[in-house]
């Protein structure tokens, strides 16, 4: 289902400096994974590439046949907008919208019908514990809220690949457990594909199959 083929990335123009280097990588229908490293070493940088915020130096990303790395901004936007749900280590929530308008947008720009919107919103909401806060903004909730929000916004619409960059950074233990279990879930049920990035043990023991990012590519 998801196919990255030699891609690699370099910042930093006349100084470069190589970040990735000729990652491979195949995920299956149903498969979620684990991806470990030093900090620095690329792990988010290579989730912004899969999702096409950004684009490589060489290589390739392809997605339901589909090669991410060959379509305009346009393109890219829509078909992220479609099949990919990203947990971004910093919420990304908009301010002004309320926790339910927050979890809806994904629906919202995807012109979902009304009841579907309504009826998916109160659904993901309590299954992350924020219905009592559907009317609240960003600003009054706690971190642990907006996280919850975030992994709520990124699984409504049911998206073929979930990206989730420390999602349980903010949360106590038991949160944590709540929420990669209904990562895990939600992937499986809908035979999606899901890529973890994280620093927990506890989390990556989730995964199928947990990785490592070095300087010299993703290990086993």
């Amino acid at each position: 289902m998801l196919h990255l083929k030699r891609l690699s990335k370099s910042y930093g123009g006349m100084r470069s400096r190589t970040v990735l280097h000729a990652i491979d990588l195949d995920l299956g229908s149903g498969e979620y994974i684990a991806i470990q490293g030093e900090s620095g070493v690329g792990k988010s940088t290579l989730l912004n590439l899969i999702a096409g915020l950004d684009l490589p130096d060489a290589g390739s990303v392809e997605l339901d046949g589909v090669e991410i790395t060959a379509l305009d901004d346009v393109a890219r936007t829509l078909l992220r907008r479609s099949r990919i749900g990203f947990v971004f280590q910093a919420f990304h929530l908009l301010p002004h919208l309320t926790v339910a308008q927050n979890v809806a947008l994904p629906l919202s720009l995807n012109r979902a019908a009304r009841e579907t919107i309504c009826e998916r919103t109160r659904e993901m909401l309590d299954a992350v514990n924020l219905g009592s806060t559907a009317d609240a903004y960003p600003r009054e909730l706690s971190g642990g809220e907006m996280q919850r929000a975030a992994i709520a916004r990124a699984l409504i619409h049911r998206p073929r690949l979930v990206l989730a960059d420390e999602p349980t950074g903010n949360l106590d233990a038991e949160g944590a457990a709540s929420v990669m279990a209904l990562l895990r879930e939600r992937i499986r049920d809908h035979a999606a594909a899901g890529i973890l990035v994280t620093h927990s043990a506890r989390a990556a023991a989730t995964a199928d199959r947990t990785l490592t990012l070095t300087a010299d590519g993703l290990h086993a």
